[in-house]
Formats: C-alpha cells, structure tokens, sequence
C-alpha cells in the first residue's frame, strides 16, 4: 500500500472534521507507521471541481466541494465551499459557503 500511497487519502475511522487526516503523498515512514498501528480509512484522492465566479472587475477561479452534513444516518444539511488555496477562506471574494439547489425528483430518491 505504501506504493499507491500518493493517491489515497487518510482518515481516521472514528474522527471527524480534518483531524488526524492525511494525504498519502505528503506522508513520511513515521506518519505511515502511525496509520498502520491505528484504525484508518484510506479513500482514492479526488481533486476538487472548479467554478468560475463573477467579480466586480475579472471571473475569478474558485476550487469547490460539496459537503453531507449527517446525524444518526441522515443527510441534515447539504452545502457547497467555494475557496483558493488549500481550505475554504472566509476572505477570499466569492469564498465561503454557497447554496445547494436540489430538484423535488433527487430529494425523494433518497
């Protein structure tokens, strides 16, 4: 595993949040061994989308995702992060939390 490390993500299987997680292609041998010795979820890597948002002068590039906010199973609260950089930015023009449009149709497959 340590061979496809550069494309897994690490998580702790009882955390939540960013605690304690990791990209395997910033690991080092010691961080590897901690991961190994605990209880971890490795997931595949994905990169985040891109949505262009109008300023008041130039289209502006902003990396998203899109968060399930869950409790006991079920889906309470779904957001999008629009951000630059490595973790959303309150400061950044047209950062921050965005709305989530959901159609009745996709709402009643759940």
């Amino acid at each position: 595993m340590w061979s496809e490390r550069r494309r897994l993500f690490f998580k702790p299987a009882s955390g939540y949040g960013s605690k304690a997680a990791y990209r395997g292609d910033k690991l080092t041998r010691r961080v590897w061994d901690q991961i190994l010795a605990g209880r971890y979820v490795a997931q595949t890597l994905v990169m985040p989308g891109e949505r262009r948002v109008d300023q008041a002068d130039a289209v502006s590039p902003l990396k998203f995702d899109l968060r399930n906010y869950a409790y006991q199973g079920k889906v309470q609260w779904v957001a999008a992060r629009l951000y630059q950089g490595q973790t959303t930015n309150f400061r950044t023009p047209g950062g921050g939390f965005a709305p989530v449009y959901a159609y009745r149709e996709s709402l009643s497959e759940r």
